[in-house]
């Protein structure tokens, strides 16, 4: 065989390759946009039915030692964005928020001091995780000026959501879940091919505190 039917031959199997690539692509891409027309049907309606419901929220606490009362959540909105991939319009995201205020009156004033770099961490975290409104001071020794410990003053008002963002060429959702059973962020991986109306059954169980089979 010629060395130019030797690149022939290469050039070909690059060919087929790069075919079989884009027609997989094709394939999750069709089966990702698929799932996100199921996930978007599904909570738009359940923000709808949950901002009527009020139900209650997690139980939050800052430094695990002044739990907020008792909490529900609030003013569900769902939104979705696109992208362009490939010159198509795909999904890029979908989100479902919500606020986290006290079941019974307003949101309460509250503080707390920490004075360990590890308690300072994760009281700032949550603070973070949970878009609350606080302010940051330190607090002096009153002789000697130095630092004793940080207090934060907060009001006991959060946010939760659901995102859940694509990986069209994958053919994968990534949800994340954030202040669900407190102030933390979980992130899991679902292949389109998974996601149904028992999926996202299971995950609305999840953000109402029922026993679910979401993760």
């Amino acid at each position: 065989m010629s060395f130019l039917n030797q690149l022939k031959s290469q050039a070909s199997a690059l060919q087929t390759q790069n075919t079989m690539l884009v027609q997989r692509s094709d394939a999750n891409t069709a089966q990702t946009e698929l799932a996100c027309r199921t996930v978007w049907l599904y909570v738009s309606d359940l923000a709808k039915q949950l901002s009527v419901i009020a139900p209650d929220g997690p139980r939050l606490a800052l430094d695990n030692k002044n739990p907020w009362p008792q909490m529900k959540m609030i003013d569900f909105r769902a939104d979705t964005r696109k992208k362009k991939l490939r010159d198509k319009d795909v999904c890029d995201y979908i989100a479902m928020g919500w606020d986290i205020v006290p079941r019974e009156g307003p949101a309460l004033a509250g503080a707390v001091s920490v004075n360990f770099p590890p308690d300072l961490e994760r009281v700032e975290k949550r603070l973070s995780f949970g878009g609350v409104r606080h302010e940051r001071k330190e607090v002096r020794h009153p002789e000697k000026n130095t630092l004793q410990a940080f207090r934060f003053e907060y009001v006991t008002q959060a946010r939760g959501n659901v995102t859940v963002t694509t990986d069209h060429d994958k053919g994968e959702l990534l949800f994340r879940l954030a202040n669900i059973s407190g102030f933390e962020i979980i992130h899991t991986t679902v292949q389109a091919e998974r996601v149904c109306t028992e999926l996202m059954d299971e995950m609305a169980k999840m953000l109402l505190g029922q026993t679910h089979q979401f993760l």
